[in-house]
């Protein structure tokens, strides 16, 4: 829970978190709560300062462009096969999933929006019969994550990715391995083509040096 919290923004960068806190938020003693915060601390998503306290870690750019090498690396290869190998079944299950896409875009369900997104990519993976490859995604994936929940707050960016989803599901169905190969790459990298301004609108939200040393 604290996990997602973090990775949605119901807990925001460099927030202050308190082992008594969150454990009377979960109805739990403090012991569980020190050890998810260090296993946190281990993944990135917490800070702990000596002689200061914890914070949820601010994101990490590094860590972003890692996981966007993966995702590109390992996706733009599932697409291909999926438009090798897609099925009838197949592409009535990925066109549905359009459909709900486009409904909770125009509800703007933020967390809906997201679920979706990461049901379309994990159908991919799927269809191209490597299911793995989603969940070893998964593993890497999480601040960019944080990137992409932050997109969410403006409505047209929804839009923007309901729009590319549309056009490598086109290519999948369509058996077009080389156009959705080239669709994936491009919306892989539309968020990362716009991080900058990500930062800029949300800079306490980015990591600089001075949290490990002063906390925030």
């Amino acid at each position: 829970m604290l996990r997602t919290d973090i990775i949605s923004g119901a807990l925001k960068p460099r927030e202050s978190m308190s082992e008594a806190r969150m454990a009377l938020r979960f109805g739990v003693s403090r012991t569980p709560v020190r050890e998810a915060f260090k296993r946190l601390v281990d993944e990135g998503f917490l800070v702990a300062v000596p002689q200061v306290g914890t914070f949820v870690a601010p994101i990490d750019l590094a860590a972003v462009h890692d996981s966007q090498f993966v995702r590109e690396t390992l996706e733009c290869r599932t697409v291909v096969l999926a438009a090798q190998r897609i099925g009838e079944a197949d592409c009535r299950r990925l066109e549905a999933q359009i459909d709900a896409q486009a409904q909770a875009v125009l509800r703007q369900d933020r967390a809906e929006i997201f679920r979706l997104d990461e049901v379309f990519h994990a159908e991919i993976s799927r269809i191209a019969g490597h299911r793995a490859v989603w969940s070893m995604i998964e593993g890497v994936k999480a601040q960019m994550d944080r990137v992409r929940c932050l997109s969410l707050e403006t409505p047209s960016w929804s839009e923007v990715i309901l729009n590319e989803h549309r056009i490598i599901a086109a290519c999948v169905i369509k058996h077009d391995a080389k156009g959705a190969e080239a669709a994936m790459r491009a919306h892989l990298r539309t968020v990362f083509a716009t991080i900058d301004t990500i930062a800029k609108d949300h800079a306490d939200a980015f990591d600089d040096s001075r949290l490990a040393h002063e906390g925030p």
